[in-house]
């Protein structure tokens, strides 16, 4: 079983930055695809950003492109997510996935099925 827990969320001016991470326990995150969503309220979920077990190859939403960016790092077993120039309508609840498929079918498919984090909000004042 994995269990996926977020750290990072906070309020922050708009231009302003944060950085999320996700910590990992019970299987190693090497053996799948980690990637980020984020819920506003009243709205779905939506896929924001995915990377690949290798941490070669990185998928971004049209609206964070340039502007968040994903990393991994498999020794600490814990990812991250690099948010920059944040706007109001960045304010969700980011939550952290794991997925066994590779990371440009969660891209395509803009949704999981597997393992959730319990979520950390980002509030973006303007």
């Amino acid at each position: 079983q994995v269990q996926l827990v977020e750290s990072g969320g906070g309020l922050v001016q708009a231009g302003g930055s944060l950085r999320l991470a996700c910590a990992c326990s019970g299987r190693t995150i090497s053996n799948y695809a980690m990637g980020w969503f984020r819920q506003a309220p009243g709205k779905e979920r939506e896929f924001v950003a995915v990377i690949s077990r290798a941490g070669v190859t990185t998928f971004y939403a049209d609206n964070v492109k340039g502007r968040f960016t994903i990393v991994r790092d498999n020794a600490q077993n814990t990812v991250y997510l690099q948010m920059n120039s944040l706007k109001p309508e960045d304010t969700a609840v980011y939550y952290c996935n794991a997925d066994h498929r590779f990371a440009r079918d969660v891209y395509s498919s803009k949704t999981s099925n597997d393992y959730w984090g319990q979520g950390t909000q980002v509030t973006v004042s303007s």
